[in-house]
């Protein structure tokens, strides 16, 4: 038994080792920044890390922008999902398929969306070592060719580039779904009217409607939320004002639970005026999410609609941005009424007391007791390093954890 143990040890390793992020792999090269950035905000590229076989056509720069730029995310989400095919190509494979062509089905035929051969690439090994690649709809051409190698991790993911973008019939005729999507309607049936009657006052439902398209977050304040203490009287404020903090609540790019999840910087808002203005922060803690100004933090409460590119979430209080609602110092407590000292009596020189002796220096390097700390105590510096850590305990603590496992029972049955 003992003897077995170290291969099970190195296929522990060797698995977890063969995971692959097709984000990380895309982020070498600046050239494929557009692609790697519409599978971020499209959710494939989490449907692709969990894939265990996957093949990824990647498009330059160059090469989608000329089709992206003109057409809404949910239809990029289509396209892209086409250059996403369900097995392992790399360049010896594309040169060796049996009768010089081959179907291979992709993540668009999974969506539903595709009827026959629509969600399927045609590759065919052309003459002079060319490698075509096209819709396997009938009638369709092989716009597009192999151009290089990305990146291979034999057999669990193939990264190749291809020179144009593969175009099925009717793939980029879709309508986007926000288009029938009744935002205000949904809002105020997941309670949360107040914010609803708000956005539609103000005008920014239009806002959010034409944003939708190319991808739109909102957090919606439950009614309660705009119940609680310390929620700001809006009556108060200027219009403008109301305006800022009403769009402080959406963010112009969709944003699904997993890239919530998984997101690292600032999300701006449509307050954003750059310079970091306007901004949130996301933390995780399991399977809770919270969103943080810098005044106020909340909870996301309940997805509301996750509909690429829209999504819609509820949560449990307004959210307050530090550029309208900074808090300020809180203020010293008054001086209590002043007294005036009874006068002493007048002591003669023979009176005058002795003075007293001279209290010791103080230790080299103390502080005496009460005087302000220059720097936070070592018990502020655990909670704050505690709270960094807990964020980024993922896959290595679980890799660590069953390496000491498998090692403690390598030890232990050597010995018996």
């Amino acid at each position: 038994m003992a003897h077995i143990l170290p291969f099970l040890l190195l296929t522990l390793l060797a698995a977890t080792a063969s995971a692959h992020n097709i984000t990380d792999i895309l982020a070498a090269n600046p050239d494929y920044s557009d692609f790697n950035g519409f599978l971020s905000q499209t959710g494939l590229a989490g449907e692709i890390n969990t894939r265990q076989t996957i093949t990824v056509l990647v498009l330059n720069n160059a090469a989608l922008s000329a089709v992206a730029a003109k057409h809404p995310l949910s239809v990029v989400k289509n396209l892209l999902s086409l250059h996403i095919l369900l097995d392992y190509f790399d360049n010896t494979k594309l040169h060796q398929i049996p009768n010089g062509t081959t179907l291979s089905t992709t993540l668009y035929q999974t969506t539903g969306n595709a009827n026959g051969n629509v969600g399927s690439v045609n590759i065919t090994d052309l003459k002079g070592g060319k490698v075509g690649f096209g819709s396997a709809a009938p009638g369709s051409k092989l716009d597009s060719s192999y151009t290089k190698s990305v990146k291979q991790i034999p057999y669990n993911i193939s990264v190749m580039e291809i020179s144009a973008p593969i175009i099925s019939p009717g793939i980029l005729a879709a309508p986007p779904p926000s288009a029938d999507v009744n935002i205000t309607a949904l809002i105020e049936k997941a309670g949360c009217k107040t914010f609803a009657s708000l956005i539609s006052s103000n005008g920014l439902i239009k806002t959010f409607q034409s944003t939708a398209d190319k991808g739109l977050t909102i957090f919606a304040p439950n009614d309660e939320a705009f119940k609680a203490k310390g929620v700001p009287d809006l009556s108060k404020l200027t219009n403008a004002e109301v305006v800022s903090l009403l769009q402080y609540h959406a963010a112009a790019k969709y944003l699904p639970v997993g890239s919530l999840k998984t997101t690292k910087d600032s999300i701006n808002t449509l307050a954003s005026n750059g310079a970091g203005k306007f901004d949130l922060t996301v933390s995780v803690a399991g399977d809770s999410l919270t969103l943080h100004t810098g005044v106020d933090s909340s909870r996301i409460a309940e997805t509301i609609l996750d509909s690429t590119p829209l999504s819609i979430y509820s949560v449990d209080s307004v959210l307050l941005p530090p550029e309208l609602f900074a808090k300020s110092p809180s203020p010293a407590p008054a001086p209590g009424p002043v007294t005036a000292p009874s006068p002493s009596p007048v002591s003669t020189p023979s009176e005058a007391p002795s003075p007293l002796p001279a209290s010791p220096p103080a230790p080299a390097g103390e502080t005496p007791a009460g005087a302000p700390a220059d720097a936070p105590s070592s018990e502020a510096e655990r909670s704050t390093s505690g709270k960094s850590d807990g964020v980024h305990v993922k896959a290595s603590a679980t890799l660590t954890v069953a390496v000491i496992a498998l090692s403690a029972f390598v030890i232990s049955a050597t010995f018996m």
